[in-house]
């Protein structure tokens, strides 16, 4: 007797709900991982000229901005892609 056969015999396969909210999950991690990525270096290299221990006054300000402008975007288009049409 193989670990497959005991295993599987015993349990029952989940549910396909059960698989579509975990793809959705898993999605979602996924995006909000990119999303963050993505974020990170385009600020990044919009916003910090001088790589060094800190942020200065307007690095931190152009940072700000930078995220703010980006989750801003990022809403409208997911709005205007996913919104019902009238």
């Amino acid at each position: 007797m193989d670990a497959f056969s005991s295993s599987s015999s015993t349990s029952s396969p989940p549910s396909t709900d059960a698989l579509i909210e975990n793809v959705k999950t898993q999605l979602a991690q996924a995006y909000a991982e990119e999303f963050l990525e993505t974020l990170r270096g385009k600020c990044f290299d919009k916003c910090i000229t001088k790589p060094g221990s800190s942020l200065s006054g307007s690095e931190s300000s152009c940072i700000s901005r930078c995220v703010d402008r980006y989750i801003e975007a990022t809403g409208i288009i997911s709005r205007a892609l996913f919104s019902s049409p009238h």
